[in-house]
């Protein structure tokens, strides 16, 4: 496949037309979206599973991938 050189500015006016497009259409969700959200709700409601704040979970990103 031959690379096309299509400066930034263009790209991104493409992805704009493109996602403006594809917002119009009904997508559904694959079924085994309902089952995985039902069973991590779930998991949420009895405590197998906990949730952190944006900035909390940030943080913990940035501890677990930053170098020493």
């Amino acid at each position: 496949m031959e690379k096309i050189e299509i400066p930034l500015a263009q790209k991104l006016d493409l992805m704009e037309m493109l996602w403006a497009d594809l917002s119009k259409q009904s997508l559904d969700s694959p079924d085994w979206h309902e089952s995985l959200l039902a069973e991590r709700e779930a998991a949420l409601l009895d405590g197998r599973c906990t949730f952190s704040d944006w900035e909390e979970a940030k943080q913990r990103i940035r501890q677990n991938v930053s170098c020493k």
